[in-house]
């Protein structure tokens, strides 16, 4: 038997599927969860607040959730939130309530700062605990969010094999002193860690924002490779990230740019980002 559940899932399928359990059992779910170095906190299903499918009554896309896997996350962070999300569940237990039955908690580690949002109210159409449900038992939640239900990292497909290079295509560039961009688009604390020689820094979320100095950034490089090329030849650009997921996306949006800064200019993914790099090419090369 239980009364409380604690969610402490790292993927989106197992979060609908203790959602729905907790709601079909009329138990309050408490939920944390830690991303890089930024944490949330808050309680569904209590006490007439919303359950986890009245605020994402639709999955998101596969390709576009990050999980610790893929994106890191700072040790102490997650250690925070499970303090916080232990805690509410001892104040649910002894009778106490909790502040977050409609407050999402987000903590910045960066900032060290704390602040809490108002959440919408629990949705009359919600599929599970709304007026007139549609989910009344547990079914397949792999298939309901197309995406497998672990922990573990993500292998993306996204491009055909003609946008990709292995690590080892790569090696053979460096290794023939060829003119191209080294285009690395992890956040700057991962790049911080370990990067590759004379690579360009533009994090995949300031790419997809197309932030004009960014781009002002890619342009100049390339525009300095050009120098370099024969004729009226354009420097390829390769980009690269931790294990190749990323990258794939930023191949994807560098393709819808428009502009003379990507006029016959070939973008290619590489493989496994860095930790294959590490892995087939470079032991010492740090692995995080």
């Amino acid at each position: 038997m239980y009364d409380i559940v604690a969610d402490c899932s790292d993927n989106v399928p197992t979060r609908y599927l203790v959602n729905d359990a907790c709601v079909l059992s009329d138990k309050p779910l408490v939920s944390a969860s830690a991303l890089r170095m930024e944490g949330q906190l808050t309680v569904y299903n209590y006490h007439g607040g919303p359950c986890y499918r009245c605020l994402y009554p639709v999955p998101p896309p596969p390709e576009t959730v990050t999980n610790c896997s893929d994106g890191g996350v700072l040790g102490v962070v997650p250690g925070i939130m499970g303090c916080l999300q232990a805690l509410e569940v001892i104040k649910i237990a002894s009778g106490q309530g909790t502040s977050f039955g409609q407050q999402l908690l987000m903590f910045d580690a960066q900032d060290a700062r704390f602040r809490s949002i108002k959440l919408r109210p629990k949705q009359a159409n919600c599929a599970v605990c709304g007026e007139n449900p549609s989910v009344t038992t547990l079914g397949d939640y792999e298939r309901f969010c197309g995406s497998a239900a672990t922990d573990k990292c993500r292998r993306l497909n996204l491009l055909s094999r003609d946008q990709r290079i292995s690590v080892q295509d790569y090696q053979i560039i460096l290794a023939k002193k060829e003119p191209h961009l080294l285009l690395d688009v992890r956040p700057l604390v991962e790049v911080d860690i370990c990067h590759l020689p004379s690579s360009l820094n533009i994090p995949l979320s300031r790419l997809e924002e197309r932030k004009s100095q960014d781009i002002q950034s890619f342009r100049e490089t390339i525009a300095r490779l050009r120098q370099q090329m024969p004729g009226s030849r354009r420097p390829p650009v390769y980009v690269i990230c931790k294990l190749g997921n990323d990258s794939q996306k930023a191949v994807q949006v560098l393709e819808e740019m428009s502009g003379s800064e990507l006029d016959g200019i070939t973008v290619k993914d590489i493989c496994g980002g860095l930790m294959a790099w590490a892995r087939l090419i470079d032991p010492k090369f740090p692995q995080y």
